[in-house]
């Protein structure tokens, strides 16, 4: 008489069978060689399962050849499985070491295969292709005749061509511009027309992108907004630059302001920046290949002894004060009214009426001018209790009533500077804040 006994997977402590006058155990090929047969007296027989040293797992076999048998290699060449130097997988240090984290190519067509671009998201679903388009400037919207001040030309223009040049040169050059001085004086519009007409695309900043809820968060936006700048130069082949706006209000210090960890992580970032310009991480490991292009740094503010004196130092940063002169003025103003039919004349009796004002203000006149003209307006398309569904709520392809400017005349651009700088003293004078803040000191 022949029993047969198969095991599968279950942990076996005994199993009894039985008595038999002749009987042979056969296990499955999931348990060789581990079934100890132990007759026991008197009948019935026992079955016992006893893991020996060599099969420390069950699984039927070594450790050893379990792993030769899970592992397997799609093949010899294959760079899936390659591995560096020290062991480590090759495509996972190419990763880190990388700053493309799988979007800066997205599936744009002609860049991957055509298979995989698919129609769902478009033929061009490049993430990172539309950021730098609205990351980077190109003041097409800066549309007809603008002055620019000659001396402020050839500080920014020298400026940029030092620092792509500096390999060349034989000296320290300053990788950041200073452009400082009263508020109002046309600092940023005077540096964006000359980028205008220098064919430069910068890459913009303002002072509220210094500061964020994460600790680090605007360190690594200035590295990664000047790494966007030197890929501009690498793949379009044109100058940029990283500008940033009213620096002093984001990093300024004023009377007993708080300095954050930020504050303190955008000043080193900058002073990093100026002492190592090709060598610019955002977080992954180095390589010796990753070189940045030397990417000037243009920033703007009222008032630079609020910043970080490091920052400021001769070496670091080449500092612009921009006082327009009474020239200067009367040209700018010029090109501002040339096409309301106001001669130069007219400009310096309006510049010699009110002197020592920002040029904003003599924008702000031609502003107030409208005023009149656009009450007058709304009144005549329903009044005010209409204007919105009016504004809002038309018609597709249907357009607003026709608005007439108003003619600019010097008697008109008076009355309104006249209003304007009335506004200004009775800020000045009447100070609410101690009227309602007793205690506060002078």
């Amino acid at each position: 008489m022949d029993l047969h006994c198969s095991f599968n997977n279950t942990d076996l402590s005994s199993f009894t069978l039985s008595k038999c006058p002749k009987f042979s155990c056969r296990t499955s090929s999931l348990f060789p060689r581990t079934l100890s047969i132990h007759k026991v007296s008197p009948s019935p027989f026992v079955v016992r399962s006893i893991a020996t040293s060599s099969d420390s797992n069950g699984d039927g076999g070594t450790s050893a050849e379990i792993g030769a048998k899970k592992k397997k290699k799609l093949s010899d060449q294959s760079s899936w499985e390659a591995k560096d130097s020290e062991g480590n997988d090759y495509l996972y240090r190419l990763g880190k070491e990388s700053d493309n984290m799988n979007i800066a190519v997205g599936a744009k067509a002609g860049v991957i295969d055509d298979l995989f671009t698919g129609g769902f998201l478009g033929k061009d679903s490049d993430i990172v292709f539309d950021y730098r388009q609205k990351v980077t400037r190109s003041f097409e919207y800066l549309q007809g005749d603008y002055y620019i001040a000659p001396v402020f030309m050839d500080k920014v223009a020298v400026h940029m061509v030092k620092n792509y040049i500096a390999h060349i040169l034989n000296i320290k050059v300053p990788l950041i511009l200073g452009i400082w001085g009263g508020k109002g004086q046309g600092k940023t519009f005077q540096t964006e027309l000359i980028f205008q007409a220098m064919g430069i695309l910068p890459v913009i900043m303002s002072a509220g992108e210094l500061e964020s809820e994460r600790a680090g968060e605007p360190g690594r936006l200035i590295r990664d907004r000047y790494r966007t700048a030197s890929q501009v130069v690498e793949n379009q082949g044109k100058m940029s630059c990283l500008m940033i706006n009213d620096i002093d209000a984001g990093l300024g210090r004023f009377g007993n302001t708080q300095m954050t960890v930020n504050n303190q992580i955008v000043v080193g970032t900058l002073m990093n920046l100026s002492d190592n310009p090709t060598r610019v991480s955002i977080g992954q490991d180095w390589r010796e290949s990753d070189i940045t292009n030397r990417i000037p740094i243009i920033v703007t503010g009222n008032d630079f002894s609020t910043l970080y004196a490091p920052l400021v130092r001769d070496g670091r940063m080449d500092k612009f004060y921009w006082q327009p002169n009474i020239e200067d003025i009367v040209n700018i103003v010029n090109r501002m009214y040339e096409k309301d039919g106001l001669s130069k004349k007219d400009v310096v009796s309006i510049v010699e009426t009110f002197p020592n004002q920002a040029l904003d203000f003599y924008g702000a006149l031609r502003s107030r001018t409208y005023d009149n003209s656009i009450l007058e307006w709304v009144n005549e398309i329903g009044g005010s209790e209409n204007v919105g569904s009016i504004l809002r709520k038309r018609k597709k392809g249907e357009s607003l009533p026709v608005f007439v400017p108003p003619k600019q005349t010097v008697d008109s651009l008076l009355e309104a500077g006249y209003s304007l700088i009335k506004e200004q003293q009775l800020i000045m004078e009447s100070k609410l804040s101690k009227e309602y803040l007793k205690n506060m000191d002078d």
